[in-house]
């Protein structure tokens, strides 16, 4: 587990790395230098900082070694050493930190988020770039090889070159849909740390909550972004009670709501009642709502199921995905039964065939309406389509089970 100063070392860089990226890349006009000499002056910080401390000014440090690594590789390509010659000429004379105009991380995280990348091309690009994840940490959180992730942003990179990618806010017209990309990009990578108890999924959710807020604050006359800050932090507040002593998960019904975290839950109450203020409900406060009835329930039984099936009926008005009729069709079980619920998801069969939820919802369905047969098949099927290890120990423990 890292160390506190480990922590405190990594939320510096997060403060910081994403704004240099982004000085950088206006400046030379070429995001892939940029980028990477911003890895490799974090690189060097964190190794620097570990032995010597932090420095008064550790933006500034980041900043000025990120330049000089930038010059080194300006140096490399010959057609752009007048600018690698300009910059060492400002060094010289003592132009050390970039001087900030304001947050420009903004239009980075915007460009990283384009829709002419993959979703996964997104999701490193941002965690790279904007966060300042290193390649280790981001292959590590999503469960790939180190070398898989390197050439999966290897190729990212070249398409913002090829497919001229601006890093710039879009215009107003095309706000919503860029927007929408990028949220989604930030809930993706929350729920990639949501169900792992390492310090490095609760980091990766963490840096996803930094995200949103980012977001928020920056667009505050946009409801969506507020939505998603309420989901996600609604959905932290039950971190402590996510995973017991052994590290093995717990379910939502049987969670300790007393771990629960209070403030948290109020402060999202109070993005969700900012972004329901300015009336253009969408997908992410419709969750965010679903999220707070869970939140605000004292106990499991006293879940108000009645208003979240309401809330989903809503939600698939913004999103009718076959997940999100999943999970509707699970508030339905609570009001109107096993059965009436399993006719639903059986009819999203075809589309979530290699989808995990599907299969283990379809099994503890089967096991209220008495098919332990059926039920355990479901749960094999389940187990053999997650990746994820708590999960994996779940459902192992429930085939286990004597009906099963």
């Amino acid at each position: 587990m890292p160390s506190a100063e480990d922590a405190a070392l990594a939320r510096i860089v997060r403060r910081e790395a994403g704004l240099i990226v982004a000085q950088l890349q206006r400046r030379l006009g070429n995001f892939d230098i940029a980028e990477e000499a911003v890895q490799e002056a974090i690189i060097v910080a964190l190794r620097t900082w570990r032995r010597d401390g932090v420095p008064a000014n550790p933006g500034g440090w980041l900043s000025l070694t990120a330049r000089r690594r930038a010059i080194d590789l300006l140096r490399k390509r010959a057609r752009e050493v007048s600018l690698a010659d300009e910059w060492d000429a400002d060094l010289a004379n003592g132009a050390g930190a970039t001087q900030r105009t304001g947050d420009e991380r903004l239009p980075m995280l915007f460009g990283c988020c384009h829709p002419a990348l993959s979703v996964e091309a997104r999701l490193a690009l941002t965690l790279r770039a904007v966060v300042g994840m290193t390649t280790p940490q981001i292959a590590s959180a999503f469960l790939v090889p180190e070398a898989t992730m390197a050439q999966r942003l290897v190729r990212a990179k070249r398409k913002i070159t090829s497919a001229g990618i601006p890093f710039a806010m879009p215009d107003a017209d095309d706000l919503a849909p860029r927007l929408d990309d990028v949220l989604t990009v930030i809930y993706l990578s929350y729920n990639a740390g949501y169900l792992e108890p390492s310090a490095s999924g609760r980091e990766l959710s963490e840096d996803a909550i930094w995200l949103a807020e980012l977001v928020a604050r920056a667009l505050p006359d946009q409801p969506e972004a507020w939505g998603l800050l309420a989901l996600l932090t609604f959905l932290s507040s039950r971190t402590q009670s996510r995973f017991d002593d052994q590290g093995r998960l717990v379910l939502l019904e049987d969670q300790d709501r007393g771990r629960w975290d209070g403030v948290a839950i109020s402060r999202a109450d109070g993005y969700l009642a900012t972004a329901a203020a300015l009336r253009r409900p969408g997908r992410f406060q419709l969750q965010a709502a679903i999220a707070g009835c869970h939140a605000t329930a004292t106990s499991w039984a006293e879940t108000d199921w009645l208003q979240i099936l309401t809330l989903y009926d809503l939600l698939l008005r913004h999103d009718a995905s076959p997940v999100i009729r999943l999970n509707h069709a699970i508030a339905l079980s609570h009001l109107r039964g096993p059965a009436v619920a399993l006719a639903e998801i059986d009819q999203l069969a075809d589309r979530l065939n290699g989808y995990h939820l599907l299969h283990a919802t379809r099994a503890q369905l089967l096991t209220e309406l008495g098919d332990h047969e059926g039920a355990r098949a479901a749960n094999e099927r389940a187990l053999s389509l997650t990746s994820n290890p708590a999960e994996q120990q779940l459902l192992r423990s429930r085939l286990e089970m004597p009906e099963q």
